[in-house]
C-alpha cells in the first residue's frame, strides 16, 4: 500500500539515560535508526525524517500534574550540581522519591528533564504530522513510555510521551481515539489517563499480571463510569508463543477496533514479547512481531482512515532483537516492508561489532512460521490462551455490541 511517513528523530534521544547497566538503555534506539539508515529506509519516497521540538510544560501538563512536572524539573537540576554526583540526598532525595524519581526503575539523571521532554516532543511532532495530514503515519522509535502517571514516574518512564499525544490530538479536534498496546507489560499509564474517558478505546495485551510487572491489566478492568469498554486487556500467561499470542491479537484487535472506528490509531511496539527479553516470559519470534506490525498497519488504514502514530517502548534485548524488530515496524510504516529472509546491511553489522564487541543477527527473520489458528476455528477451553481471550471478550464485547462467540 502507498504509504507516507514522518519520522520523528533526532541523536539528543538518546540522552534519555539512566545510567550503566540500566536495562532502558539507548543503545537499543541508536542501533535500530542505524539499522534503518542502512536499509535505506530514509531516502525512500515519502519519507521524512525531521528533528522534533521539546515538549512544552503546557504540553507535559495535558496528561502530569504541574506539581508533578516542576519536581522533575528540580530533581533534574540538582542531579547537575556537583554536589550531587554520588547521587541525590536528604531532602532532595525525600522529594525525588515522593513522585517515583530516584528509584531502582527511574534514577535521577543531569538533563532528566529535558530528555524526558524531547522523549515527549518526538512523539507529539509525530502526531501533529498525522492530524495535520502532512504525512499519513509517524513513528516516535523513542517513544512509548506508557508506565509514567499523572504525578510520578513509573516503569522507567518519566513523561508518557504516547497519553500526551492522544491527550493532545483530542485537544485539537478528535473525537474517537483508539491505542494498543503491544509490550510485554501492561499499559497502565494510558490506560489510567483516558479510564473514564469514552473518547478513547485503550487495548494492551501483556503478560498476567500474576508475573509480570506493573501487576495490573485483567480483563474486568473495562473503564470507569461513563466509559464501560473504553479499556480492553488481554491477560496473556506467561511462556505463550507465537501461535497462542497471535491467535490472541486477531480474536481481540481488529473486531473491536473495526466496531469503534478511531479517527487515529495510536500503537506502542514494545519489543521485550521476544523469547530472548531478559525482563518478560514471552515467547514471540521476530516473525511474530513483525506479523503484528503489519497486522496493526493493515488495521490502521481498514478502522481509522490510514491516521496512524506508532512509538517504540521496552525491549531490552538490545543487539539481537530490538533493532531488528523496530526496523521492521519502521518499513512496515513507510509501505517499505523488509523480506524477513533479507541479510542484515554489512555496514550495519560491522557497526554493532565496533560499538557492542558482540556479534549482530545476520538475517531479519528467526526463522519462525508465526502462524496460528484463528479463534473462529473454534473455542478451546483447555487451553489457557483461548480461556484468557474469552475471559477478555466475555467483558468487553458485548460494551460494545459483539458477541463474545
Amino acid at each position: 500500500m502507498t504509504c507516507t511517513l514522518h519520522v520523528a528523530w533526532d541523536e539528543r534521544l538518546t540522552d534519555y539515560h539512566f545510567g550503566p547497566g540500566h536495562p532502558m538503555a539507548p543503545l537499543r534506539v541508536e542501533l535500530t535508526m542505524r539499522l534503518a539508515h542502512e536499509f535505506g529506509l530514509w531516502s525512500q519516497s515519502g519519507v521524512t525524517v525531521a528533528v522534533p521540538a521539546p515538549a512544552a510544560d503546557a504540553d507535559l501538563e495535558l496528561v502530569h500534574d504541574a506539581p508533578y512536572v516542576a519536581a522533575v524539573e528540580a530533581v533534574s537540576r540538582w542531579a547537575e550540581h556537583p554536589d550531587a554526583s554520588e547521587g541525590l540526598e536528604g531532602t532532595q532525595l525525600r522529594v525525588a522519591r515522593m513522585f517515583g524519581l530516584g528509584t531502582e526503575d527511574n534514577p535521577v539523571f543531569p538533563g532528566m528533564h529535558e530528555a524526558s521532554a524531547l522523549v515527549a516532543g518526538a512523539t507529539l511532532a509525530a502526531a501533529r504530522a498525522v492530524w495535520s495530514g502532512s504525512a499519513g503515519h509517524g513513528a516516535s522509535i523513542a517513544g512509548g513510555m506508557h508506565h509514567a502517571m499523572a504525578a510520578h514516574a513509573s516503569g522507567f518512564g518519566v513523561y508518557n510521551d504516547v497519553a500526551i499525544a492522544i491527550a493532545w490530538l483530542l485537544g485539537h479536534g478528535a473525537e474517537r481515539m483508539a491505542y494498543v498496546d503491544i509490550d510485554a507489560h501492561h499499559g497502565d499509564g494510558v490506560q489510567a489517563a483516558f479510564y473514564a474517558d469514552p473518547r478513547v478505546l485503550t487495548i494492551s495485551l501483556h503478560e498476567h499480571p500474576a508475573t509480570l510487572f506493573p501487576f495490573t491489566g485483567l480483563p474486568a478492568e473495562t473503564g470507569g463510569p461513563g466509559a464501560e469498554g473504553a479499556a480492553v486487556n488481554v491477560a496473556l500467561p506467561a511462556g505463550t508463543g507465537d501461535a497462542g499470542w497471535l491467535r490472541a491479537f486477531h480474536a481481540i484487535v481488529p473486531p473491536l477496533l473495526r466496531q469503534f472506528g478511531p479517527q487515529v490509531l495510536v500503537s506502542q511496539h514494545g519489543c521485550d514479547t521476544h523469547r530472548l527479553d531478559p525482563l518478560a516470559n514471552l515467547e514471540l519470534s521476530i516473525d511474530a512481531q513483525r506479523a503484528a506490525h503489519a497486522a496493526i498497519h493493515a488495521l490502521a488504514h481498514e478502522a481509522a482512515g490510514g491516521r496512524w502514530l506508532c512509538t517504540g517502548g521496552g525491549g531490552y534485548e538490545l543487539v539481537q532483537v530490538v533493532p531488528r524488530t523496530w526496523t521492521h515496524l519502521l518499513a512496515e510504516a513507510a509501505g517499505q516492508p523488509i523480506n524477513p529472509g533479507t541479510q542484515t546491511p554489512a555496514g550495519w553489522r560491522e557497526y554493532v561489532a565496533r560499538r557492542t564487541g558482540l556479534q549482530a543477527p545476520e538475517r531479519m527473520t528467526d526463522g519462525a512460521p508465526a502462524e496460528f489458528e484463528p479463534f473462529e476455528s473454534g473455542y478451546d477451553p483447555g487451553q489457557p490462551v483461548d480461556r484468557a481471550i474469552m475471559a477478555t471478550r466475555e467483558a468487553v464485547f458485548p460494551l460494545h455490541g459483539l458477541m463474545p462467540l
